[in-house]
């Protein structure tokens, strides 16, 4: 290794919003995360309801669908029926 051209490291930690704290050797004095794996979803088996009905109603109305539109299935001719 070249002298003089690796950046320094420093034995800090990780301090997660929750409190939580994670020893290791950065480039950075301090770091500062929002989400670790203390509070993170997928790691606590908590999970948040996301509600998409906004997405759905903005697309019925882009398309000027309505909900007895979509639900109804296309019927057969009953031609088709009787003759198969």
């Amino acid at each position: 290794m070249k002298k003089g051209i690796h950046p320094k490291l420093y034995e800090t930690k990780i301090v997660c919003a929750s409190g939580a704290e994670y020893p290791v050797v950065s480039t950075k004095k301090e770091l500062r995360t929002d989400v670790s794996s203390a509070n993170h979803p997928f790691y606590t088996g908590q999970r948040k309801i996301v509600d998409t009905t906004g997405r759905v109603e903005r697309f019925r109305r882009r398309y000027g669908l309505t909900a007895d539109q979509e639900s109804v299935p296309k019927e057969k001719k009953q031609s088709d029926k009787e003759e198969g």
